[in-house]
């Protein structure tokens, strides 16, 4: 028989989790809740800028960083922050944050590098590090009360001559934690004794509840130099379908990426990167009613998961919360998250998909509550049946 034909470091990544459980969520009607993306549109002002581009002749490639108008736009949010980005040189756009991560990793990493990844993790992260050709090292957050906390002497002891990067994500995708001043000042202290670069993923920086505050780790001391910031309009503006994400760093960083971005995409987007400007520009205050919502739905799945017997970690950010299936007396919650579909019509994702220790994790299903009320309370329904 003929030898696969994938490489073998990216035959641990043939298919992402995202993918199989939307297409068993469609083959069985289940409400799903695994996917996190929207399913409203975002602001009108936004739609109408887009159709304009669109309409407007906007329809040929931008420039290789982006449009200035875009890169303008950026530069003026991040300030919001207290950094300053110029926008011609320092700011980079990509197709979404995922193509943001890679080229990052692509330019900066390399074989013989180490790269740690707080887990659980996006499931790009540990793709993007086996295409740079660096190895992972992993190091797990921890239970903290309702929230999932950053293990800072794990971190530490992670560090090794051969580590060249931390790749950060706060809020963080899946368990919800936003990483507080203090855990990030440690991280920054590490990253300056060690010359460590650090790659932040930020999409969910607008998307905090409970009074929770997102703090840029570029904002710390010693960090403006050698952080590389990520973002993208996704999230931010229910837009995740346009794929323009961005990155901010000093200038030698960004051109760094920018060699590596140049031969993934080249260019993407460019009806929506004036729409994506606007936005920046004019709708942060639906972002803020958006924001106010997303609360309410957490809350609104949170109580409907512990009525239905799960005990709930709700998180403080992003689109989702994480459930403990043990109260229900199940033990393995991958095998629950493939029979919940067909058994009672609702799709969640394992937290154990997103980590390198899945014993560890094997007993959370993440869901996510970015989706209309009438959605979520049917889910609840069903999911009472359990």
């Amino acid at each position: 028989m003929r030898e696969p034909v994938l490489v073998e470091r990216l035959r641990p990544f043939a298919s992402t989790i995202f993918a199989e459980m939307t297409a068993l969520a469609n083959r069985t009607s289940a409400v799903n809740l695994g996917q996190g993306f929207p399913d409203t549109d975002g602001p009108d002002g936004m739609l109408k800028a887009a159709r304009n581009a669109l309409f407007g002749g906007a329809n040929q490639y931008p420039p290789g960083p982006g449009t200035p108008e875009l890169r303008e736009a950026i530069s003026e949010h991040r300030l919001r922050y207290g950094t300053e980005y110029d926008p011609d040189g320092e700011i980079l756009v990509t197709t979404g944050a995922t193509e943001a991560i890679a080229a990052s990793l692509l330019a900066l990493t390399g074989p013989g590098d180490e790269v740690i990844v707080i887990e659980p993790y996006y499931d790009s992260y540990a793709a993007a590090v086996a295409m740079s050709g660096a190895t992972r090292r992993v190091v797990s957050l921890v239970p903290d009360g309702d929230r999932f906390a950053l293990d800072l002497d794990a971190v530490r002891a992670a560090v090794t001559p051969k580590t060249r990067a931390i790749l950060v994500n706060s809020p963080h995708n899946p368990t919800g934690t936003v990483f507080t001043r203090m855990e990030l000042a440690v991280l920054a202290e590490l990253c300056v004794e060690h010359d460590l670069l650090a790659i932040t993923d930020e999409v969910y920086e607008h998307l905090v509840f409970d009074g929770a505050e997102h703090l840029p780790l570029a904002a710390f001391p010693g960090m403006p130099e050698r952080t590389v910031s990520i973002s993208s309009a996704g999230k931010t503006f229910n837009c995740t379908g346009w794929k323009i994400g961005w990155v901010c760093a000093e200038r030698q960083l960004i051109s760094a990426v920018r060699a590596a971005k140049q031969f993934l995409t080249f260019v993407s987007g460019g009806p929506f990167q004036p729409a994506v400007a606007h936005a920046l520009r004019h709708e942060l205050p639906w972002v803020e009613s958006l924001r106010q919502s997303l609360q309410a739905r957490r809350d609104r799945l949170c109580a409907g998961l512990a009525d239905a017997g799960f005990a709930v970690r709700p998180g403080a950010g992003t689109y989702f919360v994480c459930a403990d299936v043990r109260p229900l007396g199940f033990t393995n919650a991958e095998e629950l998250a493939w029979r919940l579909p067909e058994a009672i019509g609702v799709a969640a994702v394992p937290v154990s998909v997103f980590t390198d220790h899945p014993e560890e994790w094997q007993h959370l299903l993440r869901f996510a509550f970015c989706k209309r009320e009438e959605v979520l309370d049917e889910a609840i329904e069903r999911l009472r049946t359990l």
